[in-house]
């Protein structure tokens, strides 16, 4: 019997490499149409200039939010968004005029190749293929199903059972008013235009796009025009319905396929909706993600738990989003399997008692002040981080450590690995910090995960939408005497302005935590006429000097009630499993294309070994027998080829990371094994 491992040679060799330069000095001015070009040291000194403008605006606005600014009312923290996005926008302009004559470097992951080879060898083919197929959605071949059952098992093995972690299995199918209450049915949506003669969707954002790329790209268009058109794409994501109409019609963006007119643009809700039984009458949709069934699951989950904190429950199963037009392979599909955790925390205690066993592990961060400034990546420790302040707690930066040892683990190569901290601009109005797992591949920097501290927002929201109480409770060691700051909403002041919303008003002053109440109260004494407070929904109301009065009162407390906090690491796992793919694959050397590999690390491979007989002859058949079936005995994926072919075309065929032959020694009972 000999046994030997398969050997490497090529594989994704090399880096990406970016050089940066930056010339401190100060800038006399700025004008965003430029009469003549800037040199390169003009330039990259606006760039400067701007960088450190936009993340001081930056920083001014999230203490805005936070309460923590001298003005916070609505009129001022709109102004200062307004100023956000008005620096982007030039930013992003003066980024793509410097970039543009950069060669990049599209050698290291060779898509094509890739690609020709998942379909060539069924690990992945478009569903339905024989009646023209459907976009955005996928069937599996054996190999691909079995990578991805291997890569789910490791995931599962690697948070649930070595971070103690409780599971569920929830339903696809989710009632109206559970999205209702998360803010899918109302936020949930992309834009959208039509095609006016043929009625062929696209995604609004994408096709104009498309449109402002390939003006940029014309030699012929003039410089003016190429600096509105970097404008407008610097600040693409955040245009509204209107925006998007103006946009679309000052640059004259068409259909793709035709040429014709566009529809004006609408939100779309990116849900699958359906109804439940046979009535028609239950209003349901395909869940958009799991996280949902976790958190109305959450006061069992509390109760089974013993009713202590913190814990984590994780969820996976597959998702559903009804993509506009997806165009980028498994990277963007309509049924996708997501794997969730949501880490439940108290509010003010977001320490990790595992931490210390992760502080000393480096990764690549790539922080706000990073991107707005030097736009290079940081190399440092998670618990430099910490303590730095980079990443806001113990128990987000305890998850991003973890999430980076899985990459590794399965195969993603950590060079081409980093965490990209949220700007403030694309932070969702519940999360007070987030990050995004992005691996680098032939699309560019891909999202692949994301973490985030989404504070109270889920389990407020059910709990107000259900009328079930989903809050847990800290009980003190004695009694505690405390005096505290109470808000004293003046009902009838605000039922006249406020009206139907008054009572949301009042309940979000009623249930305000006394340090918020202490900064509204400041606000005012220092002038302020209007403080911002954010109700259960989401929406923000200025509410005025006359509408609220303080008081300072004195209760006896042996415990608390409070919303925990939640710190949730989202996978999508076919992005994952498709970076895995390019990661691994490389073409043998001396061998042309048609010889690409797969090199999976061990764990992941779809076949662990393969018995492969020295010949077809029928002697070699009852030992190969044996060996396959002690394979599988020990949970081993196996596969017998005795087609006959030579030892090194079975290796690559059979996708094994490991091969064992059987040959005339094997009958005298000799064994020998090299790797």
């Amino acid at each position: 019997l000999f046994f030997f491992g398969r050997g490497g040679g090529g594989g994704v060799g090399g880096g990406l490499f970016f050089f940066f330069f930056f010339v401190s000095s100060s800038s006399s001015g700025f004008c965003f149409f430029f009469s003549e070009v800037m040199d390169d040291n003009n330039l990259n000194d606006e760039i400067d200039r701007l960088s450190n403008e936009l993340l001081e605006k930056s920083d001014l606005l999230r203490s805005m939010r936070r309460g923590e600014a001298e003005r916070c009312d609505s009129a001022a923290i709109a102004s200062a968004k307004m100023e956000v996005k008005d620096l982007n926008r030039r930013l992003g302009s003066l980024l793509r005029r410097r970039d543009a004559g950069v060669d990049k470097d599209e050698g290291v992951f060779d898509r094509v190749g890739t690609e020709s080879l998942m379909k060539r060898r069924f690990f992945v083919t478009p569903s339905f293929e024989i009646y023209g197929g459907i976009a955005g959605l996928y069937d599996y071949g054996p190999p691909g199903c079995s990578v991805k059952s291997n890569l789910v098992q490791v995931w599962k093995n690697h948070f649930v059972v070595q971070e103690s972690m409780l599971e569920i299995e929830g339903t696809c199918l989710t009632p109206e008013p559970v999205l209702k209450a998360s803010g899918h049915v109302d936020r949930f949506t992309d834009l959208m235009v039509k095609d006016t003669e043929t009625q062929e969707c696209y995604r609004a954002d994408h096709i104009l796009k498309a449109q402002l790329e390939k003006i940029i790209d014309d030699a012929a268009t003039a410089e003016d025009r190429k600096e509105d058109a970097e404008g407008v794409l610097a600040v693409l994501d955040e245009l509204d319905a209107d925006d998007m109409d103006d946009a679309i019609k000052t640059w004259d963006v068409r259909a793709t396929e035709t040429g014709n007119k566009l529809s004006a643009a609408f939100p779309f809700n990116l849900m699958f909706g359906t109804q439940i039984g046979p009535s028609g009458l239950v209003k349901g949709f395909l869940r958009p993600e799991t996280a949902q069934g976790i958190f109305v699951n959450f006061k069992r989950l509390l109760d089974f738990n013993g009713s202590r904190l913190p814990f984590a429950c994780a969820q996976i199963g597959l998702s559903f989003r009804n993509e506009i037009a997806p165009r980028a392979g498994l990277l963007r599909v309509r049924e996708f399997m997501q794997a969730e955790i949501e880490h439940f925390v108290h509010p003010q205690k977001k320490n990790h008692a595992k931490f210390d066993s992760v502080k000393d592990y480096s990764l690549a961060l790539f922080p706000r002040r990073q991107q707005l400034t030097t736009r290079t990546t940081v190399q440092t420790t998670i618990g430099d981080a910490v303590a730095n302040g980079i990443i806001d707690n113990e128990t987000l930066a305890f998850y991003i450590a973890r999430t980076s040892m899985f990459c590794e683990k399965v195969g993603l190569n950590k060079d081409h690995i980093r965490f990209r901290e949220h700007l403030e601009n694309e932070m969702a109005h519940y999360a007070t910090e987030c990050w995004d797992l992005e691996v680098n591949c032939s699309h560019g920097w891909i999202e692949c995960a994301g973490l985030a501290d989404r504070s109270c927002y889920d389990l407020q929201s059910h709990s107000e939408s259900s009328k079930i109480e989903l809050s847990a409770r800290e009980i003190y060691s004695e009694v505690k005497t405390v005096e505290y700051l109470k808000a004293l909403p003046n009902k009838g002041v605000m039922g006249k302005e406020f009206k139907k919303d008054a009572q949301l008003v009042m309940k979000a002053l009623e249930s305000m935590s006394e340090d918020k109440v202490a900064s509204t109260q400041s606000q005012f004494d220092s002038g302020a006429e209007s403080v911002s407070v954010e109700v259960a929904d989401g929406r923000s109301f200025s509410v005025t000097k006359d509408m609220i009065s303080y008081e300072k009162a004195i209760k006896k407390e042996s415990g608390m009630n409070y919303y925990p906090s939640v710190i949730e690491p989202s996978f999508g796992v076919g992005r994952i499993l498709y970076c895995i793919f390019e990661h691994s694959y490389y073409v043998r050397e001396g061998d042309d294309e048609a010889r690409g590999v797969l090199r999976f690390p061990p764990i992941v491979a779809p076949i662990k070994a393969a018995v492969l007989p020295l010949s077809k002859n029928e002697v070699f058949n009852p030992i190969a027998t044996r060996v396959g079936q002690a394979l599988g005995a020990c949970g081993l994926i196996y596969r017998i080829d005795d087609t006959g072919a030579s030892i090194g075309k079975r290796c690559v065929q059979n996708l094994n990371r490991f091969a064992l032959q059987t040959s005339f020694l094997s009958l005298r009972g000799f064994n020998t094994c090299w790797p």
